[in-house]
């Protein structure tokens, strides 16, 4: 029987199915985030075989030496910048994430905030709610549509290529930029290749990011790249904070560089930039993109196959690869 710490509690799923393989799993009692001094308690002196990290939890080597007897760190995200990946290879702990389980999630939570920024449909259920709408007016909320329009993919991979799939219902042509093109999916979706973000960034009319973070893509979006975009474009990022300079964007926003912004992640979670959240052009959700109950079970049960995996001596479903 392996001892099994989760950092916070996840959904039932995949605790269930390590209980029913006859592991001991411990849940943290805290409800919240652990610090890194609470972290490092919870570990020490208690040989835990496996951990359940989630992307609030900076894992690095203070945490690797707390728990020395950890084959495992199974991080509940997609992401994994929260890990020190080439110090766990080097000390032969097995970093694993959950991709693909929550693709559809995070591609249709995209896909609303564009829709929410471009119908203007938080201004207007505001502006109901404040006891503002005394009848319909010819120019009242007018917000764009999509049909006809360009959007810009940064970073192709499951969940960006499942945006485009979708975009093709609206009729929108797709452009994208990744570190090389595709031809299997520009022949499924019509899209086009794009050299590099800031020709991405000219032709678009809506901007959907889908990025891991990495030193590369820190402030891949920053004051000079949004000046680039189209004065009615609409920005979306549902990948990481740190990708978008948010202090810039807040400028952009407030000066109508562009039109308006859909975020799920912050560059200093839970912080917000200073007057953001004030902006009437901006639609902003708390990192729930993959908040379903469907994706949130499916990540709960793959990092619990991942633990199991490498508990057995087998190869982890979705290993994280060093470079």
């Amino acid at each position: 029987m392996a001892k099994i710490f989760v950092t916070r509690k996840i959904p039932e799923a995949g605790i269930e199915l390590l209980k029913n393989n006859n592991h001991e799993v411990v849940v943290s009692a805290q409800d919240g985030v652990l610090s890194k001094a609470e972290l490092v308690a919870s570990l020490k002196d208690q040989n835990y075989d496996a951990v359940i990290s989630l992307l609030t939890d900076k894992i690095d080597a203070e945490i690797f030496d707390a728990s020395p007897n950890t084959k495992i760190f199974a991080n509940y995200a997609v992401g994994y910048d929260n890990v020190d990946v080439p110090e766990a290879k080097k000390r032969g702990i097995v970093i694993t994430n959950t991709p693909g389980v929550l693709t559809n999630a995070v591609a249709e939570h995209a896909f609303a905030l564009l829709l929410a920024v471009s119908k203007r449909l938080v201004e207007s259920d505001t502006f109901l709610r404040e006891g503002k709408y005394d009848g319909w007016a010819p120019l009242l909320l007018l917000g764009t549509e999509l049909t006809g329009k360009t959007l810009g993919i940064v970073g192709l991979g499951r969940i960006g290529s499942r945006l485009a799939q979708y975009a093709r219902a609206f009729d929108l042509r797709v452009v994208y930029y990744d570190i090389a093109a595709n031809s299997d999916f520009e022949k499924m979706t019509g899209a086009k290749f794009m050299a590099n973000v800031d020709e991405l960034l000219k032709v678009s009319d809506f901007v959907s990011i889908h990025v891991p973070l990495l030193p590369s893509t820190k402030h891949l979006i920053n004051a000079d790249r949004l000046k680039l975009m189209k004065p009615h474009a609409i920005l979306i990022n549902t990948s990481r904070g740190p990708v978008i300079d948010e202090a810039a964007l807040v400028e952009a926003l407030r000066n109508k560089v562009i039109r308006g912004a859909g975020l799920d992640v912050f560059e200093n979670e839970p912080k917000l930039a200073p007057g953001l959240a004030d902006l009437p052009n901006v639609v902003i959700t708390p990192h729930t993109a993959s908040a379903t109950e469907e994706a949130r079970s499916a990540m709960s049960e793959l990092v619990a196959k991942n633990i199991l995996a490498v508990l057995n001596g087998e190869k982890a479903v979705s290993e994280v690869a060093v470079n």
